[in-house]
């Protein structure tokens, strides 16, 4: 590992993760079709849905046998591998998705306002309603592990910093066979992240609350449990 970094052997069995409850809608376009149409609209959805054609074929960011099958929530497992901008990566992801999580949903919340907040700062306007679902996961393996190393340059606040340092952590990772990353969150001080670099190091998704996020003006957001 570079610099050093210590790896360990963890058992996590409860980690949470916040997508927007948009993803757990069926398409808006089904509405708008009949039933005889619906096969059509399928195909359409598999031409231009990056998990499906992730799981017919694969990708140039993950290959199809590294993909879920038959285990619940096995799309939204393949989708969080799938679905990535290599113009803007994240802070342990570029070229691939990966499953971001927490181990409690007050540190999701924190990371979630903050990349929010940016985006909504980016595109000129502080205003938004977001809802946001848990999906519980269990995780367990080999992690690169960054908590008894908080100045570490890919916890830097700033992502022109963090970003590609935790990029160059993550990739090493893979190389070397680990599940992950742990790390002290940056966003919520006290808070533990991990994230998921392989689809099968995620275990037993199961769904919890429904969280609505509003902003208002500026860049923390009222939080309501649903």
């Amino acid at each position: 590992m570079p610099d050093d970094l210590p790896v360990v052997r963890e058992a996590l069995p409860r980690t949470v993760r916040l997508v927007s409850t948009a993803q757990l809608r069926p398409p808006v376009l089904e509405a708008l079709v009949g039933a005889d149409e619906v096969g059509a609209l399928a195909e359409i959805e598999g031409a231009t849905s990056s998990r499906l054609i992730a799981e017919r074929r694969g990708t140039q960011g993950v290959a199809r046998d590294e993909l879920v099958f038959g285990v619940p929530y096995a799309s939204f497992i393949n989708a969080s591998f799938a679905y990535f901008k290599p113009r803007e990566p994240n802070r342990f992801n570029r070229a691939r998705g990966a499953w971001y999580a927490a181990l409690a949903v007050e540190t999701c919340m924190r990371e979630v306002a903050w990349h929010m907040a940016d985006f909504l700062a980016k595109a000129g306007g502080m205003a938004a309603t977001v809802d946001y679902a848990e999906l519980f996961a269990s995780m367990a393996g080999e992690f690169v592990d960054l908590r008894a190393r908080p100045g570490h340059a890919s916890l830097d606040p700033d992502p022109a910093v963090g970003y590609p340092a935790g990029n160059a952590v993550a990739d090493a990772a893979r190389a070397e066979g680990l599940n992950g990353v742990i790390w002290p969150s940056v966003r919520d001080p006290g808070g533990t992240c991990v994230v998921a670099l392989r689809p099968n190091a995620v275990q037993s998704v199961a769904p919890g609350a429904v969280y609505r996020m509003v902003w208002s003006g500026g860049p923390e957001p009222a939080i309501e449990r649903l």
